[in-house]
């Protein structure tokens, strides 16, 4: 009963799954079509030149002309020839622009979903997603389901032609069908499992590559080299096997069908020599015979053989139509003028999994205030800040923004586009300096970079640099100091002009002259921004308005004012 109801499901999500690659193939359908046409095309060419090959053979053996024919089948053999090749061109453009279609909507997709819901898939299986998996659907669209039914068009048009030469023959010829049929279905069960476990394989592959360049340092600074390449060999065997098994299965389904063919064919070869024997058929018709039982059996052999990519293709669309299914943040239109914005986060509690973290927490920050977040490492701020900046969803309480003139506004995605974010540790991109600060304004000039770089204290090295905001830097700002790279992220934030400013330890590389040169920088912004400071330094804290402390899930709030 249990496989049953599993078999049902499963079937019901084929479906779903097939469904989805119709509905993401439309704007492509003229497209395909064209190339279906031009293969179709060459299936007929070949088809007449079967034919003129018989002619030819037949007056040949009677002694009459034949040039003309040749001359004819050359042409017509041209013709296929050039026809392939626009194919070729027009498939691959067309496989090009199609998997390039799927990776953007996915992309855009992932950066608009809620970030804790995509933080759940590692970057590495989100990859081989976006790659591996998108690939693999653009080809089945593009190649594989056109394939399928150009060959089912290509075999009956072969059957009725053979069949206008020998009924029986043409019989004879399909009878390997219904094994073909049954050895699909079988491998077809088998290989989406073995499919899965191939993409999930990768996916680890992938991942930890990705993992241990990006912590590259800490693999030599533990002397973990020796280990980490025996993981990935580890990593790269597992992947190995289930290929392995995977092509195997497919290999033993290909050779008993090719043996059936195989078989079909010499029947065919002896039914033929026999005719001739007999001086029934001629020489001629004999070569029809052959090329057409051949042209009859490799439809056949190639729909049996498009069975592993169709399921390859479905299981790929599983994978790609889960991030599709990924919650989209939510944004308000805009409700509020955001000018000289305050926050009020009113009994908030938030927790992962069943660890609360926050608990029926309360406060307000009044517009231009300076408030500095304090506690222990681990303790929550920084999940605190990223609540007010709606990168979790799944809390109970509610943050709101609202200005002097009392307009309020929910917290939502869009309420990001009045706050400038300095998050912890290197952010840079790799790129030029240009770039990296450019990502806070889009449409910053020179004057407004190296105003923001002067108010970060990033003027004086940037400028000395030889390509000054060209200067190429490499990922997570390679070529740079961490407090340089600080100060560019730093400069990013401040060219924005937000009116509400996050700073999490956005000081921690800098020494203390230079962070006291930034804190100054911050003080000169005009219009002045409320800003939100998480710190561990004691020094910073004389800026600041108010310190908010979190101890045991709760807040406490102190004027710095009464403390000094």
């Amino acid at each position: 009963m249990n496989k049953l109801k599993r078999l049902w499901n499963d079937r019901g999500n084929q479906y779903q799954y097939a469904k989805w690659l119709m509905q993401y193939a439309k704007p492509y359908l003229g497209r395909i079509s064209l190339t279906m046409l031009l293969d179709l095309l060459v299936t007929v060419s070949t088809l007449v030149m079967v034919q003129i090959s018989k002619e030819i053979i037949d007056n040949a053996t009677i002694h009459n002309g034949f040039v003309s024919l040749i001359v004819i089948y050359i042409a017509i053999m041209l013709g296929v020839q050039m026809l392939d090749v626009i194919s070729a061109l027009l498939s691959t453009m067309l496989n090009e622009r199609f998997s390039f279609g799927i990776r953007k909507q996915i992309y855009e997709k992932i950066i608009n979903s809620h970030w804790m819901d995509v933080k759940k898939y590692h970057t590495g299986d989100l990859m081989t997603r976006l790659t591996s998996d998108a690939g693999n659907i653009a080809d089945g669209i593009v190649g594989t389901i056109p394939s399928i039914i150009q060959l089912a068009i290509e075999l009956i048009l072969v059957f009725f032609t053979l069949f206008s030469y020998s009924r029986l023959l043409a019989v004879f010829a399909l009878m390997v069908a219904p094994v073909a049929a049954l050895s699909s279905w079988w491998l077809g069960r088998k290989l989406k499992r073995l499919q899965i476990k191939v993409q999930e394989s990768e996916a680890s592959y992938r991942s930890f590559l990705q993992e241990s360049l990006a912590n590259l340092l800490i693999v030599k600074a533990f002397a973990n080299e020796k280990y980490a390449t025996d993981r990935l060999v580890e990593l790269r065997e597992n992947r190995f096997y289930w290929v392995f098994k995977k092509t195997k299965m497919g290999l033993v389904s290909s050779t008993v069908m090719s043996l059936s063919f195989q078989l079909g064919y010499i029947a065919a070869f002896t039914y033929g020599v026999l005719q001739i024997s007999r001086q029934v058929i001629t020489y001629g018709t004999m070569s029809v015979f052959l090329t057409l039982v051949n042209r009859v059996q490799s439809p056949v052999m190639g729909l049996a053989q498009q069975i592993p990519r169709v399921v390859s293709i479905l299981a790929s669309a599983g994978r790609i139509m889960e991030l599709q299914n990924l919650p989209l943040e939510e944004k308000l239109p805009e409700q509020m003028e955001a000018e000289e914005v305050g926050v009020k986060v009113e009994h908030l509690t938030f927790g992962y999994a069943n660890d609360t973290v926050l608990e029926d927490v309360s406060f307000q920050i009044q517009p231009g205030e300076f408030v500095a977040i304090i506690g222990e490492s681990g303790i929550g701020k920084t999940t605190l800040v990223r609540i007010i900046m709606s990168f979790m969803s799944n809390i109970q309480g509610k943050v709101t923004f609202y200005n002097n003139t009392g307009e309020e506004e929910r917290a939502n995605a869009e309420s990001r586009t009045f706050i400038a974010y300095v998050p912890q540790g290197n952010t840079l991109f790799s790129g030029t300096i240009r770039e990296n600060i450019r990502m806070g304004k889009l449409d910053a000039t020179d004057e407004e970079m190296w105003e923001a770089l002067r108010l970060s204290s990033g003027y004086e090295f940037v400028k000395e640099l030889p390509q000054g905001l060209d200067t190429v830097i490499g990922e997570r700002g390679h070529g740079l100091s961490e407090g340089q790279a600080q100060r560019i992220a730093i400069a990013r934030a401040f060219i924005r002009k937000a009116p509400f400013l996050v700073l999490d330890e956005a000081t921690s590389a800098l020494d203390e002259g230079t962070e006291l040169s930034v804190l100054k920088g911050l003080q000169q912004l005009q219009p002045r921004p409320t800003c939100l400071i998480i710190t561990h330094r004691q020094s910073i804290l004389k800026y600041c308005d108010r310190e908010i402390k979190i101890e045991q899930k709760k807040t406490v709030e102190n004027r710095i004012a009464e403390e000094v």
